[in-house]
C-alpha cells in the first residue's frame, strides 16, 4: 500500500518564500543604488525610461520600462495581495475577530501616527502635505527577509504578528491609493470596470472555476481601470475579490481551490521576479552629490521620521496598551523588547512606500527623488535598530518550548495558528 504524502504546510512556505523573496529585493535595491552612482548612472535612468510600447493612456503617454513595471506588473503583486487579504479573512489568521483584533489595532496605529509624524515635518510646506501616506505602509517580504537573517532566535509568533499587521496594513494602502491618489475620473471607463467586475463576480456565482477565464477578464479589467483614472494596480485586489474559493480551515489549503491555485502559483513569481525588478527601477537614487541640506530637507525628513518613528511609536504603543486594558493577549513567547524589535521592523516601507511616493508626486521628479531618499533612510536606519535589537534581545524563559509547540501546529494545521496568549495573561 501506498503512503500518502503529507501535504506541506501553507504558512511555512509562505514565511519561506516572504524570506528568501525579501533577501533578494535586498540585493536588488542595493544593486540598483550601486548602479545609480557609478558611471553606469545614465544608463541605468535611461533604460528606466525608455520607451518600449503604445500610448494605453493619454494620462500616462507612451509606456516605458518603468511604466511597465510600476502600473503594469505590479497589478499583478496587487492581485497577489489581494488573494492573500481574501484568503486570510476567510478561513486564515484573520478568519475571527479575536485574532483580528491585535493586527487591526497595530496596523491602524502604525498608519496613523506616521502619517501624523509626515504631517507635523512636511505638512506645512507648500505641495508636500499629499505625502502624507508615504511612510504609512510595511514591505512585508523585506521585513520577513531581515526577520530571516535571525534564524531562531525570532519568535514565530512575532512572524506571524508581523505577516498580519502588514497584511492589513496592505488593506490600508490600497485603499489610501483608490481614495487619496486617483486621478480625474473617466465615468464611462469606470463604467466598464464594473460591468467586468460584476461578469467576474457572476461566474464565480455560477460556479466557474476555470482559472483563464478570470485572468483574461483581469487583464480586461486593468486596462479599464487605466482608462478610468483610478490607478490601474486596484483592479488586482478587485479581480482577486471576485476569484472562487474554497475554504479548508486548519488544513493545507485545497487543491482544487482556484484562488489556492492562483496564489501558489503566482507567488514564486511575485516574489523571485516581480517585486526585486520593482525595487531595482525604483531605488535606483544618485546620492554622489547628496548634502546634508538635502537630507534634512522637509520632504525626505518627514518620511524618515514616519517611517522610524512613527511606525515604532504607533505599533509598539498599540500593542502595548491593548494588552495593558485587556483587549488582546500578550504574543506568546516573546519579551516586550522582540515586541519592540519587530515594530521597528514594520518601519521597512519601502516598496509600497515607493509606490504610493509616485502617486504622490506626478509628474514631478526632483520630489519623486526626494521621497526615494527619505524612504531608503528610513527603511535603512529601521532595518538596522530592529535587526540589532532582535539580535540581541535576550529570549523569552519559554522559547523553546513555545517554539517548539508552535512549528509542531504549523505542521498539523496549516494557516491557523494562535500567536497571543489568553487575554488577561500578566504582563
Amino acid at each position: 500500500m501506498t503512503r500518502r504524502k503529507t501535504a506541506p504546510s501553507a504558512l511555512r512556505d509562505f514565511l519561506e518564500s516572504e524570506s528568501a523573496g525579501g533577501m533578494l529585493l535586498i540585493a536588488a535595491a542595493a544593486l540598483a543604488m550601486i548602479i545609480a552612482n557609478s558611471a553606469l548612472g545614465a544608463s541605468y535612468a535611461h533604460a528606466m525610461h525608455a520607451v518600449t510600447g503604445p500610448v494605453l493612456s493619454d494620462k500616462l503617454g507612451p509606456m516605458t520600462v518603468h511604466l511597465w513595471i510600476n502600473d503594469g506588473l505590479m497589478a499583478i503583486f496587487f492581485l497577489l495581495v489581494g488573494l492573500e487579504i481574501k484568503r486570510e479573512f476567510v478561513d486564515g489568521r484573520l478568519a475571527s475577530w479575536d485574532r483580528r483584533r491585535l493586527p487591526f489595532i497595530a496596523a491602524a496605529a502604525g498608519m496613523a501616527v506616521p502619517a501624523a509624524l509626515y504631517m507635523v515635518f512636511a505638512g506645512s510646506t507648500p505641495g508636500l502635505a499629499q505625502g502624507w501616506a508615504i511612510p504609512a505602509a510595511t514591505d512585508i517580504a523585506f521585513a520577513i527577509g531581515v526577520l530571516a537573517l535571525l534564524g531562531r532566535r525570532a519568535p514565530t509568533s512575532l512572524k506571524l504578528f508581523l505577516v498580519t499587521v502588514a497584511i492589513v496594513d496592505d488593506m490600508g494602502a490600497v485603499a489610501i491609493i483608490a481614495l487619496f491618489y486617483t486621478a480625474k475620473i473617466d465615468l464611462v471607463a469606470l463604467a466598464a470596470a464594473t460591468a467586468v467586475l460584476g461578469i467576474m463576480f457572476a461566474l464565480n456565482r455560477y460556479g466557474v472555476k476555470r482559472l483563464a477565464v478570470y485572468l483574461l477578464l483581469f487583464v480586461v479589467l486593468w486596462y479599464a481601470m487605466l482608462l478610468s483614472g483610478v490607478h490601474a494596480t486596484i483592479a488586482g485586489v478587485l479581480a482577486a475579490m471576485a476569484v472562487p474559493f474554497e475554504p479548508s480551515p486548519g488544513t493545507p489549503d485545497s487543491a482544487t481551490s482556484p484562488l489556492h491555485r492562483l496564489e501558489h502559483g503566482l507567488h514564486p513569481w511575485v516574489a523571485f521576479a516581480i517585486v526585486p525588478l520593482f525595487g531595482f527601477a525604483n531605488a535606483g537614487v544618485d546620492i554622489s552629490g547628496l548634502t546634508a541640506e538635502q537630507i534634512l530637507a522637509p520632504l525626505p525628513l518627514g518620511i524618515a521620521a514616519g517611517l522610524f518613528l512613527g511606525k515604532q511609536i504607533g505599533i509598539f504603543g498599540a500593542v502595548w496598551l491593548a494588552v495593558k486594558l485587556g483587549i488582546a493577549g500578550r504574543l506568546r513567547g516573546a519579551t516586550w523588547l522582540q515586541v519592540y524589535g519587530v515594530s521597528l521592523l514594520c518601519g521597512i516601507g519601502f516598496t509600497m512606500s515607493l509606490f504610493i511616493g509616485g502617486l504622490a508626486f506626478p509628474g514631478n521628479p526632483l520630489l519623486i527623488e526626494e521621497a526615494k531618499i527619505g524612504i531608503l533612510m528610513g527603511s535603512l536606519v529601521a532595518a538596522l535598530t530592529g535587526f540589532a535589537i532582535l539580535r540581541f534581545a535576550p529570549l523569552h524563559p519559554q522559547h523553546s518550548e513555545v517554539e517548539a509547540r508552535s512549528e509542531a501546529e504549523i505542521d498539523k494545521d496549516g494557516d491557523v495558528v494562535d500567536t497571543c496568549e489568553p487575554e488577561g495573561t500578566p504582563a
